[in-house]
């Protein structure tokens, strides 16, 4: 209720005292880009496209930038604006997230979108709070994102139902008696789907052992040696994509013959090539699977083809990543927020995303009273490595 209370209280500062509220697209910024400046909606994008995350905050962007691509203008108020997107690199850096919002709110975004990556989710929130910025999380599945805030939305589902899902999976699917989890230190991703996995699994009767390593690691032999000695069925490693790479070859390297599981992350192409020719096993939970809207994936794989730099920044290919779906939905659900507010204010916009309900690639997308999205199905896939390719496995809710 906090975020639809907040709302009318919005709406009525508005109406009894516009210029007091003041409206945030109004003071032209950063060589006069404004919300609204002339003819021009600015839609922020706040990703990592550099560092640790910076592979699956490109894909995520590939998902906006196809959308934006299809759908360039909204009519708002009987007048047609152009919608542009404007992006700053939060580096997967939650010390550079605060200055990479900070640009966005110079540029006079009316909404941003992002970001992949709980951490800097969280790091930046209290910027676009001040600013009085709403924001769309597209895949930053920590409860932390959007809990005692009111301008924080997100499409995707949250990691108390991920790590859930991932226990029922590994219990059920995959006989799991003992579970290894590691998780970057400090990292609330990790180490929140971390936790939600182990009271699930522990619920289920599993025995769970878990393990950190520090940040830029790049060697863990040792942890996978611990899980061998563990006597562990699976090893459960929310981590980044770009330790996820490490710990595939290594695993592969050692004759791990468990299989790897984790979240959303590794959800990349990039493991795909990681895991190809390896005899190693890797399940993933995630926000869509191929083949769910075959003329979404055909335009997106066309798209992505003609253009040498959208190629490379989805991984040298063309398949597609569900952070590239939810990216695409996250975009089509600023618009409707816009046309729904009737306004370019961001103010509005955020009095108007409570009640915003629309059909996405990736499904039915409405919000809670949190500004969670109402969603419980994930899908699990596994990595084939012969083909190269992802194949279902299973739709997954909770029991």
């Amino acid at each position: 209720m906090f975020k639809k209370i907040l709302a009318v209280a919005l709406a009525l500062c508005m109406v009894l005292a516009l210029g007091a509220c003041g409206n945030t697209t109004d003071k032209p910024a950063d060589g006069g880009n404004a919300s609204a400046s002339g003819d021009t909606i600015y839609i922020g994008v706040f990703e990592p496209m550099s560092g640790a995350n910076g592979a699956g905050g490109k894909q995520e962007f590939l998902g906006m930038q196809y959308a934006n691509s299809l759908k360039n203008e909204i009519e708002v108020g009987g007048k047609k604006y152009k919608v542009e997107l404007v992006y700053a690199d939060n580096e997967s850096s939650t010390d550079k997230a605060v200055s990479a919002a900070t640009e966005l709110v110079s540029k006079g975004c009316s909404v941003v979108l992002g970001s992949y990556g709980s951490s800097v989710a969280i790091a930046g929130s209290d910027t676009f709070a001040e600013a009085n910025i709403p924001v769309i999380g597209v895949t930053c599945t920590n409860p932390q994102v959007t809990e005692g805030n009111s301008h924080y939305f997100r499409i995707c589902f949250l990691d108390p139902f991920q790590g859930t899902v991932l226990a029922n999976f590994a219990k059920d699917q995959l006989s799991a008696k003992t579970a290894y989890c590691l998780g970057e230190l400090g990292n609330d991703y990790d180490q929140g789907l971390i936790n939600y996995f182990k009271v699930a699994a522990e619920g289920l009767g599993m025995k769970v052992v878990t393990a950190e390593f520090p940040k830029d690691n790049s060697d863990f032999t040792s942890y996978l040696t611990s899980a061998k000695n563990e006597g562990a069925d699976v090893i459960f490693a929310p981590c980044s994509i770009s330790y996820a790479q490490l710990i595939v070859d290594q695993a592969a390297a050692q004759g791990v013959e468990m299989p790897l599981l984790a979240g959303d992350t590794w959800d990349s192409n990039v493991i795909l090539n990681a895991a190809q020719g390896k005899d190693i096993g890797i399940y993933v939970s995630t926000f869509y699977a191929e083949g769910g809207d075959p003329n979404f994936e055909k335009g997106f794989a066309e798209w992505i083809n003609a253009d040498a730099t959208n190629l490379s920044n989805n991984g040298g290919n063309d398949i597609i990543a569900a952070v590239s779906v939810m990216g695409y939905d996250a975009y089509n659900t600023a618009l409707a927020a816009i046309a729904a507010a009737g306004s370019v204010d961001s103010k509005a916009i955020m009095q108007a995303l409570p009640g915003v309900t629309t059909t996405g690639v990736s499904g039915s997308i409405a919000f809670d009273e949190i500004g969670d999205a109402v969603r419980d199905t994930a899908y699990i896939k596994t990595a084939n490595t012969e083909t190269g390719l992802w194949d279902f496995v299973a739709v997954q809710s909770v029991k």
